[in-house]
């Protein structure tokens, strides 16, 4: 993809300022659950923190010149996220409120809890910030076969800017009264919570081509790369690599298909109003 000439100062880049890091053990699965259980309106650190875990004191340090690029590419990809769903919300005559990009290692304070690596990127809507381990998207690629570009993160952000999104239009507010209400079961909660991913996925389809047609920064390559990662955290197929086997009832995310088609969909359309997910999967 191409770089902007745009840079957002809402970036709040943790890294190397020393501290204690946290190494969790439970790997893939306390990921997921902790995404389920963040998304539901719960605290992801209560069950990441079941697991094993040890404590490792990181001594403050000066950041690499690699670091700080990625840290120039997350400041552009933040303002270009600005700048879209500025332009979206204004044509519907809405208001955008931006978000903030926390960027940490290890282990940092979050407004939902304590933030961890093992977590991956993540949005928490009490204090409206997005919350990203780069470390993650290594393991994107290494474990769950991912072809990992620049454009692999910028799909990433733009989908956890969807739950932003989800956030300012009350959307995860109406999902969290579905889950305190009592009145659902685990497996309808759980479509209940496909439904908001896959939302997700479809507004980070939607700020693509919008921001396509502002920028043109994408180049050949770009949306294949989204797609491979989009693949790579369906439910069937984190569940074949972990358990050997598929369970679709247990989905909370939604599967590669699902997460490929909503994507596309956002960005082939270009109109917000072609995202309730709800109505299409919960009839």
């Amino acid at each position: 993809m191409k770089w902007t000439g745009d840079r957002s100062g809402n970036v709040d880049d943790r890294r190397g300022a020393g501290g204690g890091g946290l190494l969790v053990g439970g790997g893939l699965g306390s990921l997921i659950i902790a995404a389920i259980v963040f998304f539901l309106g719960g605290d992801p650190s209560a069950v990441l923190n079941t697991g094993g875990s040890s404590s490792a004191q990181t001594e403050q340090r000066d950041l690499t010149q690699e670091e700080l690029q990625v840290r120039e590419f997350v400041q552009m990809l933040t303002a270009e996220n600005e700048q879209t769903w500025d332009k979206i919300f204004s044509e519907n005559g809405m208001q955008y409120s931006p978000a903030k990009v926390v960027m940490f290692e290890g282990m940092t304070q979050s407004g939902c809890g304590t933030a961890q690596a093992a977590m991956g990127p993540f949005y928490c809507p009490a204090d409206q910030s997005i919350y990203m381990d780069m470390s993650f998207f290594s393991e994107l690629q290494s474990r769950f076969g991912a072809q990992v570009t620049e454009f692999s993160v910028a799909y990433v952000m733009a989908h956890e800017m969807g739950h932003h999104v989800q956030n300012l239009l009350g959307t995860l507010q109406k999902t969290e009264q579905l889950r305190r209400s009592g009145n659902y079961s685990e497996s309808e909660m759980n479509q209940v919570s496909v439904a908001t991913e896959l939302q997700a996925d479809f507004y980070a389809g939607l700020w693509a081509r919008y921001t396509e047609n502002r920028e043109k920064f994408l180049e050949p390559g770009d949306l294949e790369a989204a797609m491979s990662a989009a693949e790579a955290v369906g439910d069937d197929n984190i569940q074949k690599r972990s358990q050997g086997y598929v369970n679709q009832e247990s989905f909370t995310h939604g599967s590669s298909a699902q997460r490929k088609q909503w994507f596309m969909k956002g960005y082939n359309t270009g109109d917000i109003r072609q995202g309730d997910t709800f109505n299409a999967l919960l009839k």
